[in-house]
């Protein structure tokens, strides 16, 4: 039989492992699933990836549940234009979303037919092998560009021609003070700053670093699935 002060002794190491937990949680790194096929083809369902919570801040959404103990963003830094970022949907300031950055204050944004613009300069993207979406065990062939965005080249889904009521083509957005512009790889599929809104920088949770774990067509829980899910290829691999 356990004695009191074994139990109580149990007891303290397990607050304190929470404690631990919370504070790597909050201040350090966070685990995110990628629920959606918002950002194909760079991140898919079933995708776990890290998020460093000191890239860009803390505020109150650094914390669990968005607890209010942070009443304004500290340490506050820019996100760089094509950053992949999480951050809480303005709408609800509570469901988590994940893009990419593609305009900070400032910036005169448009989109023309399938073609980003900032500040007046276009951003150039050539066609490339199609990507092989694997869903349901069903392979599908979706057009996939290369897109030259300043210094770094992205790949990017863009399915359908572009027309005049589509996300292929917008108005003219000029990025707010404390606002960043997002959008989603998977150009057709995102619901984005194009139809939600510029997203406040004390939103932001913190910068996609890398995958630590992957599963295909599977939920984390079955992991009598594992063998033949797992996607090892993609374990340990940066964000870009």
């Amino acid at each position: 039989m356990m004695s009191k002060d074994s139990f109580f002794s149990n007891f303290k190491s397990i607050l304190l492992a929470i404690f631990i937990a919370l504070i790597i949680r909050s201040f350090l790194a966070e685990p995110f699933n990628i629920p959606s096929g918002s950002m194909k083809p760079n991140l898919l369902e079933g995708d776990f990836i890290f998020v460093s919570k000191w890239s860009y801040g803390y505020s109150r959404h650094s914390l669990p549940f968005s607890l209010k103990l942070i009443p304004k963003k500290i340490f506050s830094s820019i996100p760089k234009r094509g950053d992949v970022v999480v951050f809480k949907n303005p709408k609800d300031n509570r469901t988590d979303y994940i893009k990419r950055v593609i305009g900070i204050p400032g910036d005169k944004i448009r989109v023309i037919n399938g073609q980003i613009e900032i500040n007046g300069n276009l951003i150039i993207k050539k066609i490339t092998t199609p990507f092989i979406d694997k869903r349901n065990n069903e392979n599908t062939r979706k057009r996939k560009y290369l897109e030259y965005f300043f210094d770094k080249e992205i790949e990017v889904l863009d399915l359908y021609d572009w027309g005049i009521n589509t996300p292929d083509n917008t108005k003219l957005f000029i990025v707010e003070e404390d606002k960043i512009f997002v959008m989603g790889d998977n150009r057709d599929n995102s619901s984005d700053s194009r139809m939600i809104g510029q997203i406040p920088i004390k939103n932001l949770v913190g910068k996609a670093q890398f995958i630590f774990f992957s599963l295909e067509n599977s939920r984390f829980y079955e992991i009598w699935k594992w063998p033949k899910s797992i996607r090892f290829d993609r374990i340990f691999k940066s964000i870009q």
